[in-house]
């Protein structure tokens, strides 16, 4: 089992358990280069989604280094997608990393949710 299949193997368990509680989920994804962030109903459909491809994102990250690929941008992204989340009415979430590790790029978005006012 290679890395990638060790993450996706986690993933699964996360998300199982998130559906058996039927809650929004706060799920996030992570390239070399990006970081996404969705809330996701328990019927499977997207109530808000903020990432670092946003041409907002890109004009307030155009100076800095490194682009979308830093705790800064993720930081962003976590708040972008915590506004968006409570103007569709939605205050609570369960966070779902998708088998990345609680850490870095991963926490940012977390933290910065929960600090824009998303409980989870």
């Amino acid at each position: 089992m290679d890395k990638k299949q060790s993450r996706l193997r986690r993933g699964r368990q996360t998300r199982a358990k998130i559906a058996e509680l039927k809650v929004n989920r706060l799920a996030v994804h992570r390239t070399n280069l990006h970081i996404y962030a969705q809330v996701i109903g328990p019927d499977a459909t997207v109530l808000a989604s903020a990432s670092t491809l946003e041409a907002e994102v890109r004009q307030q990250l155009a100076g800095e280094s490194g682009k979308g690929g830093n705790a800064a941008a993720a930081a962003l992204v976590g708040k972008r997608v915590a506004e968006k989340a409570l103007q569709a009415g939605i205050a609570e979430v369960a966070f779902d990393r998708s088998g990345f590790r609680y850490h870095g790029r991963v926490k940012a978005v977390a933290e910065a949710a929960r600090e824009a006012g998303l409980k989870f």
